[in-house]
């Protein structure tokens, strides 16, 4: 009896373990890769030559089971300098394709259209693709230009694959209209299309530009379709486009870009963020300013860092493989800024493809710690499964006040000696009053040919140096239009070389702005350029940060709307020499006082 029972002991002990399913062996730990990229990520043409021109990317993984490429498409634009015709005139490609396994190595992969949908213009342009997978199709959205309606339009096309074929749909999914702020007075850019799923499978459509602000629908189920009546706008007008979203942490974050894509050396486009709670807003800056404000909020994203790269926008956003987030965008070259400089060609802002990781410091998004656009060698993202990143964040060093150098409390009843004028106002238009310097805006202005502005100025001193001031400028809080009033802020070497910090009206809003201006080098080229700062008010505070580095000046602005918490608005890279003068400006449309608290001139603190 014994023995059976050991026996049955035995077969059953045996008959258990047959029947349980073996552990699953844990992961292999995931693999660091060891490579590495500069901007501009490029791609190689298989015919010859490379991709140098990629405007408005956006990114997508390929979704199909085995496909693990990355697939990048861009704006309708010539591939290069040398894309030209028999005519020697720049081709325009409809929607170029690229494609890469490691995110670092890319191919051109033919161009997805080779005509616009039937709705539009056969001369149409195609911007600002937008690529979703969704219902076991890639769907891709476009900006049409000229539509057969009349206006701006935003088609999609789908195709079972990323490299197509893509077959448009026979209507627009937003069709032209009007703006909200003006009726049937022009129809608005309806331009710039970025579509999000939400975890409840709900899916939306943001679109806009600067006429018309950006907007958000509700689309359709298959996404093909979106309804007018549930249209809600999430910027104010005049200020904001390009919209990407990324949901994190229970917020949708918009990301916009803002001013001029397309100045050449002198583009000041920059990425800018809000958030909200809901698809539909109200999205609102660090600061708690809501993006629809006429005082405009947003937290800088990106942005001029004083590097060769400017105009850094329009932003796509992808997270890699180990979990790392990376923005792809575009930015100009400042040395090498256009397409076709041969003689006859026209003269094209060439905007090259970047790519910098994406971090978050104190629930907001910043390009690399607040670095922004690199321009030496990086570390790559993880492209494929079980990778991760070598990338670590660095953060950026904020400039601070050090020793003070020279100040002006505006106690004294006059200006003291060391303030001179350029161009000195009517005596009944300036003084001081109640420990301020106070000084009507001017029917007059300091842009290009037209330098008649006072400007209030005093001596650079030598070295770096930080100049702050404290300025109220009684502009209504919300009107239009009042364009181009300003005050603030000048560091003038001449009347056509400085960089100016200023509160300015422009149509709707109320901004800070960040300009640089130098002549023109040569015929029909730009000869000043801005970028935007952060959220404005009718009592803002100034810096202005000189450094030098090598050969060059590099001069970055500060904003605050409390005096304690400041915001980078940008570092513009110039020549003004050690004559410059620290400058008070009040100029561009008269009827306004702009009162300036105090001038105050540091060093920098190590």
């Amino acid at each position: 009896m014994g023995l059976w029972l050991t026996v049955f002991a035995v077969l059953s002990a045996t008959a258990c373990s047959e029947d349980e399913t073996p552990p699953t062996p844990p992961p292999p730990p995931p693999t660091e890769n060891t490579k590495s990229y500069t901007n501009p990520l490029r791609a190689v043409i298989p015919s010859g030559g490379t991709v140098d021109n990629c405007p408005d990317p956006t990114i997508i993984r390929g979704q199909q089971e085995g496909d693990t490429a990355w697939y990048v498409y861009c704006t309708m634009d010539p591939l290069n300098a040398q894309d030209t015709d028999s005519a020697g005139k720049l081709k325009h490609h409809l929607i170029p394709m690229l494609k890469s396994t490691d995110l670092v190595a890319w191919t051109y992969a033919g161009d997805a259209f080779t005509a616009p949908p039937d709705w539009a213009q056969p001369t149409t342009d195609l911007w600002a693709p937008e690529v979703e997978y969704f219902g076991g199709k890639y769907h891709l959205y476009y900006s049409v230009t000229d539509s057969k309606s009349g206006g701006n339009a935003i088609g999609v096309a789908t195709s079972d694959g990323p490299l197509g074929p893509w077959t448009h749909t026979a209507q627009p999914v937003v069709e032209p209209h009007e703006a909200p702020c003006c009726g049937d007075e022009r129809r608005r850019w309806t331009i710039d299309p970025e579509v999000i799923t939400t975890e409840d499978g709900a899916r939306y459509i943001y679109y806009g530009s600067y006429f018309g602000g950006i907007s958000v629908r509700r689309l359709s189920e298959d996404g093909l379709t979106s309804d007018p009546y549930t249209q809600v706008e999430v910027t104010v007008a005049n200020r904001y486009e390009a919209a990407t979203i990324i949901p994190r942490d229970g917020y949708y974050y918009l990301l916009a870009s803002a001013t001029d894509c397309c100045v050449g050396p002198l583009t000041g486009y920059s990425v800018f963020a809000g958030r909200s709670r809901s698809p539909y807003g109200p999205f609102v800056d660090r600061e708690g300013i809501r993006l629809t404000e006429a005082r405009v909020g947003g937290t800088p994203v990106l942005g001029l860092n004083g590097n060769r790269w400017v105009g850094t926008g329009h932003t796509t956003v992808l997270t890699d493989t180990g979990g790392q987030q990376w923005m792809l965008y575009h930015a100009v070259d400042r040395d090498h800024p256009y397409l076709g400089t041969e003689p006859g060609q026209q003269r094209f802002t060439q905007r090259f493809l970047l790519m910098d990781a994406l971090d978050w410091v104190d629930g907001w998004p910043t390009v690399r710690g607040g670095q922004w656009a690199s321009d030496t060698e990086q570390p790559a993202p993880a492209a494929q499964a079980n990778e991760v990143s070598r990338y670590t964040r660095v953060p950026a060093k904020e400039a601070e006040p050090g020793a003070l150098i020279a100040s002006d409390e505006f106690d004294a009843p006059a200006l003291s000696g060391q303030w001179t004028w350029i161009r000195p106002p009517a005596a009944d238009s300036f003084g001081l009053e109640q420990g301020s310097f106070w000084m009507n805006t001017q029917a007059a202005d300091l842009h290009g040919g037209s330098n008649s502005a006072a400007v209030l100025t005093q001596p650079v001193p030598s070295g770096d140096y930080l100049v702050e001031t404290k300025l109220t400028l009684n502009l209504p809080p919300a009107s239009c239009c009042h364009n181009f009033v300003q005050a603030g802020l000048v560091i003038h070497g001449d009347d056509d070389h400085y960089v100016k910090l200023v509160h300015v009206s422009f149509w709707e809003t109320r901004q800070i702005a960040f300009a640089k201006e130098y002549p023109s080098p040569g015929p029909d080229l730009p000869f000043y350029g801005e970028t935007s700062g952060g959220p404005a008010a009718e009592t803002v505070w100034f810096r202005i940060v000189r450094r030098s580095q090598g050969s060059q000046e590099l001069y970055t602005a500060y904003s605050s709307i409390n005096g304690t918490a400041w915001t980078r608005a940008g570092t513009w890279a110039h020549q003004l020499g050690p004559n410059a003068r620290i400058g008070l400006v009040s100029m561009s449309n008269p009827g306004f006082t702009a009162r300036f608290d105090y001038v105050r001139v540091y060093g920098l603190k190590e």
